[in-house]
């Protein structure tokens, strides 16, 4: 079962039913409109050097937009459906200048829409979670964390957990007790906005939205420190030193550039993974096996593509295939978006 985001769109990114061309009234969809000065969005126009590039009788050439946008796009012709993706400035700002993005996501806990910028002054840490990640069960750690920090008078202090996932009825299992927002982003879009490869990562966010400690592999309790090799409470101790003290054990300087860029093959497989949950929502079955295809051969070492799509392609999880994949994420290395030795 999906979240229901209403319109196909989540966040500045957008699905389009298009043979590589989209309309004007679609483009508006996405908050821009083409002018004789170029493509506007409020007060910002961006110039349109060729217009007959761009603009024919059938529409709007996609990937002339996402050049002109800098937005990574996708395009499965054979299903007549494209995605396109967030700017890639708003993640360049995350990755440079240290800088979080918002989001709106639905909210398990308190019902509705939350959004990191419904707590800004606050510090917020995020965690990028998954029910296909054992990670699913260390919310309550984190719970505990939240209530012994808030105990000692720091209520200025929020967790924000962020579930790359769409399977709603084990999201709310796992968040039953939970009191801190659970949000669940189905189509990945936190991924794309942060360059987050894996789960669970979390990330430490100031009040004025300034990134203390980029992306990190963090963990809510001991559950798996046996196979992880790591102690959680030196982690919470980072955290808390972080809260009382506003000292995350990493400098600006360390922290700007430390989690590299997705690659544009990455960018893709994130939109293609988009296409295939599209696909299998529209009943083509061939069309999202396809598309899940061309994300893992795009992303082969990111797990929030490869193992994301396990329990939607009936694997499990936990099982063989994923054993295989962690064997091979760790013969490559241990590629991951994220800070390292912390």
């Amino acid at each position: 079962m999906r979240a229901d985001y209403g319109p196909r769109m989540a966040n500045d990114t957008a699905l389009l039913d298009s043979f590589g061309t989209i309309s004007e009234a679609q483009l508006a969809e996405l908050g821009w409109t083409l002018k004789p000065e170029g493509l506007c969005q409020d007060d910002t126009c961006v110039l349109v050097p060729d217009r007959g590039a761009l603009v024919s009788d059938v529409g709007l050439d996609l990937a002339v937009l996402g050049d002109l946008l800098d937005r990574p796009v996708a395009v499965d012709t054979e299903a007549g459906l494209a995605a396109i993706g967030a700017p890639r400035a708003t993640r360049r700002r995350t990755l440079d200048d240290l800088v979080a993005p918002d989001f709106t996501l639905p909210d398990l806990v308190g019902g509705g829409v939350t959004s990191l910028s419904d707590h800004r002054s606050k510090k917020r840490l995020l965690i990028a979670f998954s029910s296909w990640c054992g990670c699913g069960y260390e919310l309550p750690g984190w719970q505990t964390l939240q209530q012994e920090i808030h105990a000692e008078g720091y209520t200025d202090f929020e967790i924000i957990a962020v579930a790359i996932d769409e399977n709603l009825e084990k999201l709310r299992e796992l968040a039953e007790g939970i009191t801190y927002p659970v949000v669940v982003d189905a189509d990945h879009v936190v991924t794309e906005l942060y360059a987050i490869s894996n789960v669970p990562t979390v990330v430490l966010i100031n009040e004025d939205d300034t990134i203390a400690m980029p992306n990190w592999s963090a963990y809510g309790s001991d559950l798996f420190s046996e196979f992880t090799g790591v102690e959680s409470d030196r982690q919470h101790d980072r955290i808390r030193r972080w809260v009382r003290e506003g000292d995350a054990g990493m400098s600006t300087a360390e922290a700007i550039g430390v989690v590299g860029d997705l690659s544009s093959e990455e960018e893709a497989a994130r939109l293609h993974f988009r296409l295939a949950l599209a696909l299998r929502d529209r009943g083509d079955q061939a069309g999202c096996d396809r598309n899940f295809d061309r994300a893992a051969a795009l992303a082969p070492e990111d797990w929030t593509i490869r193992r994301a799509m396990m329990p939607l392609r009936g694997q499990d999880p936990f099982g063989e295939n994923f054993m295989a994949l962690y064997e091979d994420w760790k013969a490559k290395g241990s590629p991951y978006h994220g800070v390292r030795g912390y």
